[in-house]
């Protein structure tokens, strides 16, 4: 049944998103807004998946495809605030939240509360990532929230699993914090190292279907390796991600427009569903507190207390870093990395959204410890999670738009820093193609007639100036505010190219093969084209 479920989940997620998209709605909010309303239709089945499910099935393919396209030189750029972000923030969300959960809620132990913590502790930007990008976000906040998010799963799992096992009364064979060396360590390395073998392989293979196959499988195969010897899944994928992504360009064409369409596919619709599970789990989250004899009013509000306390610790602990850094006292890390000011600050300290983490690590709580004795407070620290992970995305997610507005954050010079590099890629792109037909033309082929070898260098001449002409025409439509107009035009061009050939086939005047293989490479045009329109709206 749950599986039927599911795809029935997906078809109404997909339907609501291109609603919501159609009204230019948030679609996160929209979706988890009509599945907290749909839990309620009576008979309504639930829909429970096993928290690993979600952890290895749901998890890795949307780090991976993060990485995929995050640069390993951003990520350096960046690191300071991604690291204090990512591991510091975390940290310091969880032990907050377990002091006052222990202080709050009766039926909590210390390790409870803890294991709380770490459940709540983790944000997902994919919102306030999407949000940012159509807001006009400077990158670099950009940059760090992305980066954030692929540090702070690792960091909030890792103290999850060191809470849970001093509660239950498992035992690690280590000091925590040698233990989360390891888990880092051999995360890292599991990653690299599997990258690295599909890297190899791929070079062998000579067949994009296949290549891609294999890059889909990567991110699966590095967390369940990683989980099996204990170390940390989430970075062995993350570390996977940023190897491959970096050895892109030696791919084939192919496989590159291959991997880009389908990563894309797969991330919104891991998101759809994402979200339109947490919503669903509404109805079934107060009847299992209901069923164990607790008051749901009493539960809730320790959920809105909690759901309060984390929204404050966030703001508060980057603000704290910000004044330490203005009168001085903030260590400076190595690097030179360029830190946010204050309304930049803001922004990042009010995306800490929960998402999919926070659910999947409180439905993954033990139901007894070693002694038989059932876990303290489990199902108030489920409920307190899916208060916590949803309240954030309705209050924090619906207001990040306003609050971009509010603050003005548009860096001018930004934009003409990437016009600059984009001048300069075009400027070398250019002077290397000039080069490759001047040695052409100096060392020819032997057996081929001087004239034909001048015709054949002049028509790839042609070929390579037109593409650029191309790009530098769009360029110039955008500057004069007629990118609208030239991008109609042009699509109505292709679009008659492509009609009058598929009428010449109906017609029978054009074989069927034929018609396949010229509409083919007018996909490959319009697709590029497609994508330079987009980066621009990026």
């Amino acid at each position: 049944m749950n599986g039927v479920l599911v795809l029935l989940v997906i078809i109404a997620a997909i339907a609501v998103t291109s609603f919501a998209k159609r009204r230019d709605l948030q679609a996160p909010l929209v979706l988890v807004t009509i599945g907290s309303v749909a839990s309620f239709i009576p008979g309504m089945p639930r829909l429970e998946l096993d928290p690993d499910a979600i952890l290895g099935v749901v998890l890795p393919p949307l780090l991976y495809s993060a990485a995929l396209k995050f640069s390993v030189a951003t990520f350096r750029r960046h690191l300071a605030p991604i690291l204090r972000l990512g591991i510091f923030t975390v940290l310091a969300t969880a032990i907050g939240v377990a002091f006052f959960a222990n202080w709050l809620v009766p039926e909590f132990t210390l390790g409870a509360a803890l294991v709380l913590g770490a459940v709540v502790a983790p944000t997902d930007a994919v919102s306030a990532v999407a949000v940012g990008r159509r807001l006009g976000l400077p990158n670099r906040v950009i940059a760090i929230l992305t980066g954030e998010g692929l540090v702070n799963d690792a960091t909030a799992l890792t103290l999850f699993t060191v809470a849970v096992s001093a509660v239950v009364g498992a035992k690690i064979p280590v000091h925590p914090v040698v233990f989360f060396g390891y888990e880092v360590v051999g995360g890292v390395l599991i990653g690299l190292v599997l990258a690295k073998i599909v890297e190899w392989v791929r070079h062998r293979m000579y067949d994009s279907p296949l290549e891609t196959v294999l890059g889909l499988m990567l991110p699966f195969a590095a967390y369940l390796a990683a989980e099996e010897v204990h170390a940390s899944g989430v970075l062995s994928v993350v570390a996977a991600g940023f190897l491959m992504g970096h050895k892109a360009t030696d791919a084939s064409v192919a496989t590159r427009i291959q991997e880009r369409s389908l990563w894309e596919s797969v991330d919104l619709l891991l998101e759809m569903f994402v979200f339109a599970y947490m919503g669903l789990q509404l109805k079934f989250v107060i009847d299992d507190v209901r069923d164990q004899g607790l008051p749901v009013h009493h539960v809730f509000f320790y959920g809105f207390a909690v759901l309060a306390v984390v929204m404050a610790i966030r703001p508060a602990w980057i603000l704290l870093h910000w004044l330490r850094r203005r009168v001085g006292l903030a260590i400076e890390a190595p690097g030179g990395s360029v830190e946010l000011g204050w309304r930049e600050s803001l922004v990042v300290s009010w995306a800490g959204m929960r998402g999919v983490v926070t659910l999947a690590a409180a439905s993954g709580v033990p139901v007894v410890i070693a002694s038989g004795q059932p876990f303290p407070g489990r199902e108030v620290i489920q409920a307190i999670a899916f208060v916590v992970a949803v309240g954030t995305l309705l209050i924090q997610g619906a207001t990040m738009p306003l609050l971009i507005r509010r603050l003005d954050l548009a860096d001018p010079g930004e934009r003409e820093r990437e016009e600059e590099q984009v001048k300069l890629a075009r400027a070398i792109s250019r002077d290397a193609g000039e080069r490759a037909l001047v040695d052409f033309t100096e060392h020819p082929p032997e057996g081929i007639d001087r004239a034909d070898l001048t015709d054949i260098l002049e028509r790839v001449r042609r070929s390579m100036r037109a593409r650029l002409q191309a790009e530098e025409a769009e360029d110039a439509a955008e500057k004069q505010r007629a990118g609208a107009l030239f991008d109609h035009y042009r699509r109505a061009a292709l679009r008659a190219q492509r009609e009058a050939i598929i009428a010449a086939r109906d017609a029978g005047t054009l074989d069927d093969e034929v018609m396949r293989s010229v509409l083919e490479g007018l996909d490959v045009e319009e697709a590029a084209a497609e994508e330079r329109v987009r980066r621009r709206r990026e």
